[in-house]
């Protein structure tokens, strides 16, 4: 199966998840393992936290999946805190 990555910006929030979850379910639409690229992204709201849940039950309904790359220990403290850290594959 092909990867595809999606890259995400400095944050993940009610502003933009809505884009970054269309662009991870258009990679999974197409039959590809998804990574998100969280290298320069240092804020992740309950929004955000919502949408790697939602894209990691997708990947999984569909037999693909979904990993998590280049988390930062402000977002990994984030996951840490609200118990998400473990939901998660890391690249």
């Amino acid at each position: 199966m092909d990867t595809e990555t999606y890259k995400l910006g400095k944050e993940l929030d009610s502003f933009n998840y809505q884009e970054v979850q269309d662009g991870i379910l258009a990679i999974l639409e197409k039959g590809c393992n998804a990574v998100l690229d969280m290298t320069d992204c240092t804020y992740v709201s309950s929004s955000g936290l919502r949408v790697l849940l939602y894209s990691k039950k997708v990947a999984a309904s569909k037999g693909l999946g979904f990993c998590l790359k280049g988390v930062s220990a402000e977002v990994k403290d984030i996951m840490d805190i609200t118990g998400f850290d473990g939901f998660f594959e890391y690249a």
